[in-house]
Formats: C-alpha cells, sequence, structure tokens
C-alpha cells in the first residue's frame, strides 16, 4: 500500500457469501466468499472498521450478513433487507445483531424498489436505521422528491452509479448535489469499475465525479471496497490495494482522506 491509511478506517460496503446457505431463486452468487478471505484483504490494507451489506443473493434472509457481523466482532455493522410486514421482534433482534441500515436497490436483482421504500423507512426508522439506495444515477432526477422525504439519513451507493457516467454539469448530477445538501445524504465512493467506460487504472470518467463531491461536500463522502467484486470477478477482480489509493486522487488532502475514512463513518454508523 502506497497510501497512509490512519487508524479506525472504514470498508463501507462489502457483501460475504456462502456456498452452504441456500441462494434466493434466479439470483447470482458469485461464488464463496467467506469473513476469513476478507479480513485477509482488511489486513492488507489497514483497515480496520466494516459494513456488511446484505447481498441479493440471499434475499430477506440476513443470516449470511448477520453471522459475518458477529464473527468480525465490533468493529463491524451492518445493511439488511425486510419485507413488509416484518415484526418489531424480528428488527429489534436485526438491530441488537448490528444491522444499522435497510438496502433498497432498483437495479437487476435488487429485493426491494422505490415502491415499497416509503413504507419499511417508516417502520425501520424508529430502530436507528438509515437507507441505503443503490439505483442508476440517471433516474435521480426523477426520484430525488421521494428520497428527501425519507426520514432520516440516507446513503447512496457507487459515487451515484450512473450506469452511463455522466458529466458533473448533468441534471442528474446536480439532483445527487442536491441530496447530498440536504445534510442527510452520504454518498459512497466506491466500485468505479462497474460503470467507468474509461476503465482501469484511474476509472477518470467516474473520478471526475468522486472529485467534485469530495470537494463540495467531504464531510457527507465514504469509502468502500465493494468486496468480493461479485460482478467483475472476470478475468480477474479489481486490485482492492489500487482501489483505495484512487483515494489519493479524488481527495489529495490526508485530513479530508481521514475524514471519510475514519470520522464520516464513525459519525453515520455509530462506530
Amino acid at each position: 500500500m502506497k497510501l497512509a491509511v490512519p487508524r479506525g478506517a472504514t470498508d463501507t460496503h462489502i457483501h460475504i457469501y456462502d456456498s452452504a446457505a441456500p441462494a434466493a431463486e434466479n439470483t447470482f452468487r458469485p461464488g464463496h466468499f467467506p469473513v476469513p478471505d476478507y479480513e485477509a484483504t482488511q489486513r492488507r490494507l489497514g483497515l480496520e472498521r466494516v459494513v456488511v451489506v446484505q447481498p441479493n443473493a440471499y434475499a430477506d434472509d440476513n443470516r449470511v450478513t448477520l453471522d459475518a457481523i458477529q464473527t468480525l466482532g465490533a468493529g463491524a455493522k451492518g445493511v439488511a433487507v425486510v419485507m413488509p410486514g416484518i415484526a418489531d421482534t424480528e428488527l429489534e433482534r436485526l438491530t441488537k445483531g448490528g444491522i444499522c441500515a435497510l438496502r433498497i436497490m432498483t437495479l437487476h436483482g435488487g429485493t426491494l424498489g422505490f415502491d415499497v421504500m416509503d413504507q419499511l423507512m417508516a417502520r425501520v426508522h424508529p430502530f436507528g436505521w438509515h437507507a441505503n439506495i443503490q439505483l442508476d444515477g440517471r433516474e435521480l432526477p426523477k426520484v430525488e422528491a421521494q428520497i428527501k422525504r425519507l426520514p432520516g439519513k440516507f446513503v447512496i451507493d457507487h459515487t451515484g452509479k450512473f450506469l452511463e457516467p455522466v458529466d458533473v454539469s448533468s441534471d442528474a448530477f446536480k439532483s445527487l448535489l442536491r441530496l447530498v445538501d440536504t445534510g442527510r445524504c452520504w454518498v459512497k465512493l466506491s466500485a468505479p469499475y462497474e460503470t467507468s467506460k474509461t476503465g482501469a487504472p484511474k476509472y477518470e470518467d467516474v473520478g471526475r465525479l468522486a472529485t467534485a463531491l469530495v470537494k463540495h461536500a467531504p464531510e457527507r463522502m465514504l469509502w468502500a471496497s465493494n468486496w468480493p467484486h461479485s460482478s467483475a470477478r472476470k478475468p480477474a477482480p479489481p486490485d482492492d490495494a489500487a482501489l483505495l489509493e484512487l483515494l489519493a486522487d479524488w481527495a489529495p488532502q490526508e485530513k479530508t482522506r481521514a475524514r471519510i475514512l475514519v470520522d464520516n463513518p464513525a459519525e453515520l454508523y455509530g462506530f
């Protein structure tokens, strides 16, 4: 690692996959990626805290994610998927298990969309959960008002995940900035390889958006590896150290990087 990583650095988006756990019907599972494999990556990068996000493969069966949080210990939190009609006792159990957010995923394979977001967030918000939203960022102008009406805090995944990278002057990117300006919105600077057309190693088209976001609101930015890169395993997954080192380009000041890696996730996730 060429980048000096501060104490308490946090990876805010990973998935754990257990081949022994039954996958939901018609979902994609990239293979067996258990906690020890991630811990090796964590040590290599010098990261100490992590947020385990429920993968699409298990729909609303959160057992693999909960087990991972328990194994990873005090430095781990989680994002779950729950269905309408879930009981308070189950929400209490999930919260005690380290869950602090609900995953809304409108892209292919996602379990929960915007049609159930309002009613589910009304249910989980009293338990201290926030919304973790993944969508094609080009849709943001259409759903901006609905997102702004959410109770509490919300996170937008993967630098907005504009499936066709947009310009910083575009309506879609301006919509993302307006969400950030609510003071309740965080953005994960992550997974540039999923949407970039310019490609590795610098992913310049996504990097321009990340740089603009950092400049606009460094106090609302997070970083994530998106390990194990389930959509980009072949021919070889991206190098996690190289992805982390991109942060030096997007946030050139060490103080800003410390904020993104340590202070912001500590505030949002309650580490």
